[in-house]
Order: C-alpha cells, then structure tokens, then sequence
C-alpha cells in the first residue's frame, strides 16, 4: 500500500530547475498576466467563499483554480495532477468547473490533498473524490474528519457550528511526513502544521518555468481562533505543537506564499503590485501568527488574575 502512496506521490514530480531571478534583481517592469488581471478584475480582499473566480497561473505548473475567498491549487505533472483544497460543496464545483477551464479534465486529477479539515476548505471533497477517482491524502490527525465530515474531538472550533460535510467514498490514505519528504526535492511535501486545526498541513515545492524557479508554500491559515469555550491555555501540549509548526514553516524554503484563504498572505495586494514572489514571506507569516497566539494566550491568562 505504501508503494502506492509513493506512487502517487511521485506523480507530482516537478521539471528539474535552475536559480530564479526577481523583477528586481534583474531590472524588468513586473507586468500583470492577462489570467491574473481576470481574476484581479472580479475578486475582492477577504471576498465571499462561493464566489466564482477565474482560473489563473501562479508559476509554470502551478495553477489556482479556486473561488475568490476559497483558494484550490492545482498542480501539474506532465498531465497528472494534484489537487489541494476543494473548497465547500457549491465551491467544489466551481473549482471543477474551473479545472475544466484550463482544457484539463477531472479524471486526469490522481492526487487530492488538504490544507486542514474544515468544511469550508474540504467540504466539496466527496463530489471531486467522486468526479476525478483519485487517490485522497490526509494527515493522521484530520482521517477521522475527512472519514465522518463532522470536527474532531480536538479541534478548537469544534463547538463553533461548522457545517458538517459528506464524507468521500473510498480508502483514505494517511501521509508519513518522513517517508514522503525523502522521494525527491522536487516533490510536493507536506509540512505538519497544526494549531488551527489538529490535522492541518502545509505544502512545500519546487516549479520551474525555463530558467524562473521558485520554491512555492501552500501555509495553512493557522490563525488562533476557537469556539468560546475552549481555552488555548489549557492545552499546554497542543500549543507547543502549535509553535513547532510555525517554526517548521520558517525553516522552509520559500519564494512564493499562497494561503487557503487568500487574503491571510495578501494575495490580492501583492498581485496588483506585480507578481507574488516575494512581498510576503513564510517568516513574516509565522511570526504574525505567533503574536497572535502569544495575545491569545495573554487574554486567557489574564482573566484568570
């Protein structure tokens, strides 16, 4: 069975590449694609979640095909792909609608991954696991969401009233983040990142277009927020693994960053400034979730005096 996660994974083996240069190092006018303005021309910041959005290019082999509010990343590998994120159950079916946009067809799709396992992000899961046939990859900790469509008894928010979700038919495959890391450099890999949620992932790789090559971040949304009876400071554990991951997500390599929700990493503004390598980085994102924990746990702290 492992040699067919492997399998799977190895799929979304990338182009060999060579060092990038930005707009800046090389003295170019960054320019606006023709795809990306679409998008631009009908999204807002912090848009609505079904809203429907064109399909664009973020780099050479990596495309969003999710909503305005809702990010889906679709991934090429010579006609194989991986899919990460659905968005809700009317989104998914913009983000198929949009696949088919790009003259790609949902059966070609052999690979779908998460970012973490909240209804917004996963809740169209069973309608692309039941158009595309392709393999379904979750973190250990978020199997039990994906297999059941209701929260974990661990998640912050599993009080909040998320929409539960129908589950996908069919084996969910669990990753082992080791195992899966040492197929290759330019595979896409997962960075275990929890504390939104117990089971949230992060992605990491490597595309090339010629000579422009960029280390992408899929970082998950990570904020510290929770239903009203759960209190961060008494899960000393869960915070510690919290802080492990944001200090996983500084580590990676890291030109271009892309958030679940899109405006979390400013995607929008640095988008009309001209292209998203750079202007937001994963430390300068992972130290702005760790402030926020940090006030978080201020705030419990002191109501307890």
């Amino acid at each position: 069975m492992f040699d067919k996660i492997l399998a799977a994974i190895s799929l979304l083996a990338l182009a060999g590449c060579s060092v990038a240069h930005s707009a800046s190092e090389t003295g170019d006018v960054p320019t606006i694609a023709a795809d990306q303005q679409a998008f631009l021309d009908t999204c807002e910041p912090w848009d609505e979640w079904d809203k429907p959005a064109p399909p664009f290019k973020l780099h050479a082999h990596t495309y969003y095909v999710g909503t305005c509010g809702i990010a889906a990343i679709l991934i090429d590998n010579n006609g194989s792909y991986l899919l990460i994120d659905t968005g809700t159950q009317k989104g998914a079916e913009i983000v198929l609608a949009n696949i088919r946009r790009l003259d790609i067809e949902p059966e070609q799709i052999k690979t779908i991954a998460m970012s973490h396992e909240h209804f917004d992000h996963v809740g169209g899961i069973a309608l692309v696991k039941e158009q595309t046939g392709a393999v379904i990859v979750s973190s250990y900790a978020a199997k039990e969401t994906l297999a059941t469509g209701l929260p974990s008894a661990g998640d912050p928010q599993q009080n909040s009233g998320h929409t539960p979700f129908t589950p996908p038919q069919g084996p969910i495959v669990t990753l082992i983040p080791d195992a899966i890391a040492n197929v290759g450099l330019r595979k896409v890999t997962p960075i275990v990142t929890p504390g939104h949620t117990p089971g949230a992932l992060s992605w990491q790789w490597q595309d090339c277009e010629g000579e422009k090559c960029d280390w992408i971040v899929y970082a998950d949304s990570l904020s510290p927020i929770s239903s009203d009876d759960y209190r961060l400071s008494a899960h000393p554990a869960y915070v510690a693994e919290y802080r492990a991951g944001l200090q996983r997500l500084r580590e990676a390599k890291c030109d271009m960053l892309i958030t679940p929700h899109p405006s979390s990493s400013q995607m929008i503004k640095r988008m009309k400034a001209g292209g998203l390598r750079g202007g937001l980085s994963c430390v300068d994102y992972a130290d702005s979730i760790e402030q926020r924990l940090d006030k978080r746990l201020a705030q419990e702290n002191a109501t307890d005096q």
